[in-house]
């Protein structure tokens, strides 16, 4: 259910500066989305799993912080990631 570490190095490559840039909150982002689209296929077939529905809406939420933090310091940098993990519409 967890990202492999492959996986991870992928999504670190693709939106962070560096291969090893896991930090950055674009690279952050893009993990807690991968997490998310991952936790939400879990939760449609075992619809009474609550700790892990707590779980998602903590990362959301996590999600959310970053998301608001990229958009008031580069807003051209936001719309394009939330363009390229197909987050939401611009």
């Amino acid at each position: 259910m967890s990202l492999t570490r492959e996986k991870k190095e992928e999504i670190a490559k693709k939106y962070g500066q560096s291969e090893k840039d896991t930090g950055s909150a674009e690279v952050q982002i893009a993990l807690l989305t991968e997490k998310i689209r991952e936790l939400t296929e879990h939760l449609n077939v075992h619809r009474k799993d609550f700790s892990s529905q707590r779980g998602l809406r903590k990362m959301v939420g996590q999600r959310r912080r970053l998301m608001k933090y990229v958009k008031r310091h580069d807003l051209a940098g936001y719309k394009e990631l939330i363009q390229s993990l197909g987050i939401r519409g611009v």
